[in-house]
Parts: structure tokens; sequence; C-alpha cells
């Protein structure tokens, strides 16, 4: 397979280049340059927000393309009438957030959508802006050759957004740990790797269509998470578990200042922990254990020093020492 990669050098892009790679297909990887690809490929460098930014994909063919970008989508439609006569299959990386808020308990890929999404915009928000996204390769690539991929949490080696290695970090550092409750918590989400996979599996399977791409709800619980960053990272650390109610009480927020938790029974936890998963898992998504996934990101961060790269158009996540402190004292556990 020749697969053509718009990003590629890093989290979910690098992911697929390093599968791909894996499988022996010919890999072209379209880039700004900021970061060194993963050797064995061949590169191309552009920026896709620039005028002529797409000249280095004037020439060539592939029999796919991924397509990571989260911002305007305008660029997604540029690049997607340039190549729709040279690839034939355009897979955008899209996400869960696609779904009109809020989406119940078991969404399938049929729920509504966000409305006034469009191929043309130059940047409204994330949720439309991945609708865009998507409107862009459909309306260059057709339906039959055009794949969605809806992300939901994505976790696992190079993440550059930094909920995983927050955590770990945090255990890292042992002594009382606030663990937001409860400890059954369902929790859901796709290592970047699995996801990686099922894209390569989608284009070599010829499939088409939009898919939720997380694990199934109940992959793991923060229970489990959270026991698997202590044991990854052998710290002296005490998970002081604390109900949601005094999490909330005290003002913090869910999914940024304590990543991956968000409180059971909210509109928050149905669209990030309850999305139904049966299409992509019928076309061949496998989910390696949360253990593996945190044990081999934790080995990554210390690999790199311990400090995970940031993406510079997201918020840093976590919570501060003292604020820690305060609720676990407050609460007396």
């Amino acid at each position: 397979m020749r697969l053509l990669v718009l990003g590629g050098t890093e989290f979910v892009g690098r992911a697929v280049v390093e599968a791909a790679l894996g499988r022996g297909w010919e890999v072209t990887v379209f880039h700004r340059g900021r970061h060194a690809p993963p050797p064995g490929v061949r590169s191309l460098h552009g920026d896709r927000t620039a005028p002529d930014g797409l000249t280095a994909l004037a020439e060539g063919a592939w029999d796919a393309v991924v397509d990571t970008w989260s911002a305007a989508p305008r660029a997604v439609r540029d690049a997607a009438r340039l190549l729709r006569d040279r690839a034939g299959r355009y897979v955008y990386v899209s996400s869960c957030s696609v779904y009109a808020w809020p989406p119940a308990a078991g969404y399938t890929e049929d729920a509504p959508l966000v409305t006034d999404a469009s191929a043309d915009a130059d940047g409204t928000d994330y949720a439309r802006d991945k609708r865009g996204g998507e409107l862009a390769a459909l309306d260059a690539f057709g339906a039959a050759r055009s794949v969605f991929v809806r992300a939901g949490l994505i976790l696992g080696p190079y993440e550059n957004v930094g909920r995983l290695p927050w955590w770990l970090n945090r255990v890292a550092r042992g002594g009382p740990v606030l663990a937001p409750g409860p400890r059954d918590l369902p929790l859901q989400y796709v290592d970047v790797r699995d996801l990686a996979e099922w894209t390569l599996g989608a284009v070599a399977q010829q499939l088409s269509g939009p898919y939720n791409l997380v694990a199934p709800p109940g992959h793991t619980t923060m229970e489990a998470l959270l026991e698997a960053c202590a044991r990854a990272t052998d710290a002296a650390a005490e998970l002081r578990w604390t109900g949601p109610d005094a999490v909330l009480g005290a003002g913090i927020e869910p999914w940024t200042q304590l990543p991956v938790w968000v409180p059971p029974g909210s509109d928050l936890h149905d669209a990030l922990h309850r999305a139904d998963v049966s299409r992509a898992l019928a076309t061949g998504l496998r989910c390696r254990p949360a253990a593996d996934t945190v044990a081999d990101t934790w080995r990554w961060l210390t690999d790199i020093g311990g400090t995970a790269p940031q993406r510079p158009d997201r918020p840093p996540v976590g919570l501060d020492p003292e604020t820690e402190a305060r609720v676990l004292a407050a609460e007396g556990v």
C-alpha cells in the first residue's frame, strides 16, 4: 500500500505512520518540518495554512490519505480537492464531538450531528471544525471513498494533550493522591496504536463512512487506571478515593483539572465514556489492556525525560498541588 499521511510526526499521525511501516507499506509524510518523522518515510514539507502551502503535493499518487487536521476545515477541503484524482481513499480522523450536544448514552454513528458546519470555514469551534473536515472529505471523495474516524478520548505513547502523562507524573511523585470516585467509574478511550491499526485495516478493507473509534464502554475503570499508574511508576503513592460531590464541591473542573475523569450520570460522562462502538468492533477494532497502555506510556515518558510534548492549541491539564492538598485535608481522607 502507498499511504500519504498529512501530519505524521506527532501523536495520532505518528502512530499511524509507525503502524504502516510495520506492515511494510510505502509511507509519505507531509508536514511543516517542526518535528522529525519516523525513519523510513518519504518526507514532504509544506504549510497547509500558507498560500501555495500544498505545492509539495502537486505530484504523486497514493492508495489512501490519512488526515488528522483539527483546525479550519478549509485546509482539509483544499488538500482533499487536490488529491481526489490521485488517491483511492481519504481517511479523516474526526471526533465524537461532531454529535449534537448532549448525545444520549449509547449513541451510534446515526446520532444527530452539530449544525452550521462548513467545509469552507476558516475555523469556528472544535466540533464544527471537525464536522467541517468531514464535509470537506465527503465533497471531494464522495461517500464511497471517505472514512471518518470519530475518535473519543485517545491515550498512549506520544500523547501531546497531557492527560495520561499528568496522572503518571502525579502518581510518580508519591504521597496522598486525590483519586476521584467512584472507584468503579467506567471509562472509554482508545489506545492510539489500536486506533492506528484499525485505521489501516479500514484502508485495506476499503471501508467507508463514519465509525465511533473508542474501546467498548467500561474497557477499564478509574480505579484500574490509577492503580496501573501506581504499578507502572513503582511509586510510594496512596490513592485517596474521594466522592464526586466532594470533588465538584471544591470547584475542581472535571476532564481538565482531573484529566479523564468526569462525574457519573452527567451529560459529559455519557458523551465521553458511553458511545456505541459495535460498528468499529465488527470491522476489526481490537483494544489492548489498559495496563499495557499505561506501562508503555510511562516507558515513553521516562525515555524523553518525563515531560510530555504539549500541543499549542490545547490548554495544560492537571490539578495544582495546593488545591489537591486542601481538598484532601477538608475531606479527612
